[in-house]
């Protein structure tokens, strides 16, 4: 067995809010790219440099408002983007896809329109203006919305918590250590898991390595069409991922047993450095336990100053729920669904 930790591939955190401001200063000629509501343009490669640094100091960890999560799927949402005044802040619009339905339950949102402010709330007139041509205000974060919830409430803005979408928190030690009575069950999978297959590597994610792991991701989707689950909504934002992964700046692991490319998982860290979001986990299925192993493994090897590994949301799925619960989630980053009465 070979586990390579990855607290070189990262820079050491700062909190200096000096150079977090100073990041924002260097960015403000070029925000004239993004033109100021009500204008909106795609999404496009080129806007990184311009989103990535206002979007990296956004402090709930919202796991969609990072400039990847952003772009892996402006097709799939139709993202276009417009500036919220000057206060440096953004307004993307967006359509949810046909095929929405069955991740929220009763209340299909399939093909209706969505806006999201990551950075802060506009003022009450952009609200009326954006509530006219969209059906809802989605993923309202807390740092968002408790500043503002006064003013949205005197205009008849209502928010409530949009369960679903919650994203699920876990202490790094908790999923690396796997301490504990409530955690046995998974420490057994992950030990029958390294007694089955000791033969097995992890590697840092470099650009070396996208074939090992788009071969990966070829076999899982082969596999998901086998059991009828197969999936191009999550296959293609994750081959752009693979693709485009020197751009986006994402970290990850590639794994192998026996030398043959097993799993790989991808992300990148948020909150301001508290969090790591993993974005993508991928495996053949043909490795019982993977799974429980690549997420124990991953978490053992990232830098200790991320103390919580963020794992996106269940969408709705009961399944998925039930398997992110029996992990012990310490916490979620809520977000809230806005609409106007």
């Amino acid at each position: 067995m070979q586990n390579q930790n990855l607290a070189t591939a990262f820079p050491a955190r700062t909190d200096n809010k000096n150079t977090g401001e100073a990041a924002l200063l260097s960015e403000t000629a070029h925000l004239l790219e993004i033109p100021y509501y009500p204008d909106f343009i795609p999404l496009s490669l080129d806007l990184k440099d311009i989103l990535h640094p206002r979007l990296s100091l956004t402090s709930d960890g919202v796991s969609e408002f990072t400039f990847a999560g952003l772009y892996l799927f402006r097709n799939r949402y139709n993202y276009r983007i417009s500036r919220n005044g000057e206060d440096g802040g953004f307004i993307i619009s967006g359509t949810q896809p046909a095929d929405h339905s069955a991740e929220e339950g009763a209340e299909s949102k399939s093909g209706k329109t969505f806006f999201m402010t990551p950075c802060s709330a506009p003022g009450p007139e952009i609200l009326d203006s954006l509530f006219s041509t969209h059906d809802y205000w989605k993923n309202i974060s807390e740092s968002v919305l408790v500043p503002a919830a006064e003013t949205l409430s005197e205009h008849g803005i209502t928010a409530e918590e949009d369960r679903n979408n919650f994203d699920y928190l876990y202490y790094r030690s908790d999923l690396a250590e796997l301490a504990g009575k409530k955690f046995h069950k998974k420490k057994n999978h992950v030990n029958n898991f390294k007694s089955t297959y000791s033969c097995y590597e992890q590697r840092p994610m470099t650009s070396a390595l996208i074939p090992a792991a788009i071969e990966i991701l070829d076999q899982w989707q082969a596999d998901a069409k086998l059991k009828n689950k197969a999936d191009d909504s999550d296959y293609k934002p994750a081959k752009e991922a693979l693709d485009l992964f020197d751009s986006l700046a994402l970290k990850g692991s590639v794994f192998f047993i026996g030398g043959k490319p097993a799993a790989w998982c991808l992300g990148e860290s948020i909150a301001r450095g508290r969090m790591f979001a993993v974005h993508f986990e991928k495996a053949v299925d043909e490795y019982k336990g993977i799974y429980q192993f690549v997420n124990q493994a991953f978490a053992e090897s990232l830098p200790r100053f991320f103390t919580l590994i963020n794992r996106e949301q269940d969408l709705g799925n009961e399944g998925l729920r039930q398997a992110k619960l029996t992990y012990r989630p310490c916490g979620f980053v809520k977000k809230y669904l806005g609409k106007k009465l």
